[in-house]
């Protein structure tokens, strides 16, 4: 196989995007062939990009088509596990945009199912692309600065208006999104979060829901992580803020990594805290000594493009992926996790009771409505946030 056929499933905002990198030569060693969408317009709109492709409007049909050797799903989030099993199914290789689905129960059914295929289930978590925080996860599981004591990210560069959350009947609700910003903005954060920190043991969370638009969901989020060896975190989230702004600071027992969005620096200490604090040949006042490290990174930072092209490459050369699929489950358990502390009051253990979750899940399901749409397009800037 000389090069990949590929389809898109679902030709929204980032289906579109999607389109446009191919139109634009970005994507190597792949033959976008077909897309679909319940939506005329928004196929007629794909053929104007890519005249070749066929076009369809069910899934299931273009799945079994025989037109392609893969797909990227980029439907709304409950449809992600479904139709990735689907796909697996069909025989095709699959990349899934984030979120990896709504709740974990449903995620870790399809990554059970994923175990017993012969085919790529990869996912879209491009910020994995970016240099700062590929340099971050380095240095962190390296080791040499020592275990993880403290994490600290403010991230509220996310800010959106009311028109872009009346855009879609579906977004900003229980029923047709799952969620807020923890489940539409922040699930690149969480995923990084965790895999460049580790997964936390305890989660409490304040998830504050319409508290700066007129939506069902939460656009204001605090959570307080606990982790096994006593480290503990804190991650800021927010659609109501302007400008906002994008800081992780991780201290380690013998460095801080302060991350922002487009720098990384490094405070590195002459002496592991858990020594020096307990020298007794040192003052009551003393610092250990201290000196700010040159960091240097590759600059790269590819997004979607990236993803996608490494994603074509592992399954023509066996090359990594940038984020295997299976790996969704993580930052959507901390996700959920603290939608249920919120929900609950009280702190919430990991591994996550999914029974529960879905439970409380559907309770808010059943009263949720979809908003009317908007005749106004919103542009996707997801890119251009970060």
């Amino acid at each position: 196989m000389s090069n990949l056929r590929y389809a898109i499933i679902g030709i929204g905002n980032i289906g579109t995007n999607h389109v446009k990198m191919y139109k634009d030569g970005k994507i190597k060693e792949m033959v976008l062939t077909a897309v679909c969408d319940i939506k005329e317009d928004r196929l007629k709109a794909a053929k104007d990009l890519v005249p070749s492709v066929a076009t369809f409007t069910d899934s299931s049909e273009m799945m079994h088509s025989g037109l392609m050797d893969a797909v990227i799903i980029a439907t709304p989030h409950y449809l992600h596990p479904p139709m990735a099993t689907e796909a697996l199914k069909a025989g095709l290789h699959v990349l899934c945009e984030k979120p990896a689905g709504v709740y974990t129960k449903a995620v870790r059914e399809l990554n059970e199912f994923v175990k017993t295929q012969d085919k790529t289930y990869a996912i879209m978590f491009n910020q994995r692309t970016n240099h700062i925080y590929r340099k971050a996860h380095e240095l962190v599981k390296s080791g040499v600065y020592g275990e993880l004591r403290r994490v600290n990210w403010l991230i509220t560069d996310w800010y959106r208006t009311q028109r872009y959350y009346d855009s879609g009947g579906w977004r900003a609700t229980w029923d047709g999104e799952g969620g807020g910003v923890l489940m539409n903005q922040a699930p690149h954060n969480l995923d990084l979060w965790q895999w460049i920190c580790g997964m936390p043991q305890k989660i409490t969370a304040f998830c504050h829901k319409g508290k700066w638009h007129d939506i069902e969901v939460e656009d204001d989020v605090t959570i307080y992580a606990e982790y096994p060896n006593g480290a503990t975190g804190v991650f800021i989230t927010s659609t109501g803020d302007c400008p906002g702004d994008n800081r992780l600071e991780i201290t380690l027992d013998k460095a801080t990594i302060v991350c922002t969005a487009d720098s990384i620096e490094v405070t590195e200490l002459k002496t592991q805290l858990s020594e020096f604090t307990y020298d007794k040949s040192v003052s009551g006042f003393q610092k250990p000594e201290y000196e700010k490290k040159e960091t240097e990174t590759d600059g790269l930072n590819e997004q979607h493009a990236g993803v996608t092209n490494a994603f074509a490459s592992h399954i023509l050369h066996g090359t990594p992926l940038v984020a295997d699929g299976t790996e969704g489950i993580n930052g959507l358990t901390i996700c959920n996790a603290a939608y249920l502390s919120s929900w609950l009051g009280k702190t919430v253990e990991l591994p996550l009771d999914e029974d529960l979750y879905l439970s409380e899940l559907n309770k808010r399901r059943a009263t949720s409505k979809a908003k009317k749409i908007s005749s106004d397009t919103v542009e996707n800037d997801m890119e251009k946030t970060f």
